[in-house]
């Protein structure tokens, strides 16, 4: 499984700043998260997912979504 996080994160046009803003989450973590040094939460990828305007499952590329 691949979380797209940094390809959603680019279509919108927003900084890791302004995604630290917008979910609460630091920009070390999701640039973890982008980077795929640690895999996010259920609950960290339902807030990053509700910043970004979509949905859960558009964030990650799986054989079995």
């Amino acid at each position: 499984m691949t979380i797209l996080t940094w390809q959603a994160r680019q279509s919108k046009q927003l900084t890791l700043v302004q995604m630290e803003e917008l979910t609460g989450i630091s920009k070390t973590t999701l640039n973890d998260i982008e980077n795929e040094k640690t895999s996010p939460t259920l609950n960290q990828l339902e807030v990053i997912a509700q910043a970004l305007d979509m949905k859960i499952t558009e964030l990650f590329k799986s054989d079995y979504k």
